[in-house]
């Protein structure tokens, strides 16, 4: 549909709605109707590009009629959702204080105003469940909108906040990765990295996205290789497999005298033209 477009709020969200007779480009603010009322974001894709970004992603859903983007966002506008953010900040505070006065066992992240001030989104982390229905009742009565407090974990804690990674970059997470898949053990395992925690753990203390990213290309690569532990016959005898590098396409042999050699790959297959097992 030409009318399709993808719209980012504040942090990562991201939803999708319909449009009628705007003319839009990707960067664009504007004013959306949602359930319920009005919020504020901004273009990031249009069209087909736009539903394509909603058949690949897992919670993407088929925006419902009042899903629809009203106007570009006015100079009257953008001044109100300033002030919406920086207001934002004291409503961080006062939920804090309240957290700690209930003693309430959560960690209260983000805060976020619709645009119409007729809701409230609450961010926070927590070890196990947390009855929070007091909280409700106090906040919606302090700052007057409906109340919605949305637990999270440590990664979309991470994404929500934003920050710089160890590499150096803003983190993915919160720049352009557009879905935060499980990471495991494994894939530094079949990378050969290190498994020391501290040093295959991003900024949210979980193992880094990043470790996805190159994790095929070892995979195939690693096929080529010889299995650890493996016996060839060579040039000088029998030699077992003890490391391979995959980057630098090299294999680390031992003889049966205990000598280590390292030689490509395409060398020690030149030398196993004879009986190997």
């Amino acid at each position: 549909m030409s009318n399709f477009a993808e719209v980012k709020f504040k942090g990562t969200r991201k939803e999708y709605f319909t449009h009628s007779k705007l003319t839009l480009k990707a960067g664009s603010k504007v004013v959306v109707g949602v359930e319920g009322g009005l919020d504020y974001g901004e273009i990031t894709a249009l069209g087909i590009i736009a539903e394509r970004k909603c058949g690949s992603s897992s919670d993407c859903a088929t925006p419902s009629p009042k899903n629809r983007i009203l106007r570009i966002a006015r100079a009257s506008d953008k001044l109100k959702i300033k002030t919406l953010r920086q207001d934002e900040d004291r409503v961080r505070k006062e939920t804090r204080e309240q957290v700690k006065k209930h003693e309430l066992k959560m960690k209260i992240t983000e805060a976020e105003w619709q645009f119409d001030r007729k809701k409230l989104t609450i961010y926070f982390t927590a070890d196990q469940r947390v009855d929070f229905r007091k909280l409700i009742r106090v906040l919606a009565k302090t700052f007057r909108a409906l109340i919605e407090l949305k637990q999270i974990g440590v990664r979309d804690e991470a994404a929500l906040l934003g920050g710089v990674g160890r590499c150096g970059r803003e983190l993915c997470c919160s720049t352009w990765l557009p879905e935060l898949k499980p990471v495991s053990l494994k894939l530094a395992k079949d990378q050969s990295l290190s498994l020391n925690p501290s040093q295959i753990s991003g900024c949210c203390g979980r193992l880094m996205c990043c470790l996805i990213y190159e994790h095929k290309t070892y995979v195939g690569a690693r096929r080529k290789f010889p299995r650890e532990g493996k016996i060839f016959k060579t040039s000088l005898g029998e030699e077992s497999v003890r490391s391979v590098d995959i980057l630098a396409e090299t294999v680390t042999l031992r003889s049966t005298e205990g000598k280590l050699r390292t030689l490509p790959l395409k060398d020690l297959e030149f030398e196993n033209n004879r009986d190997s097992r």
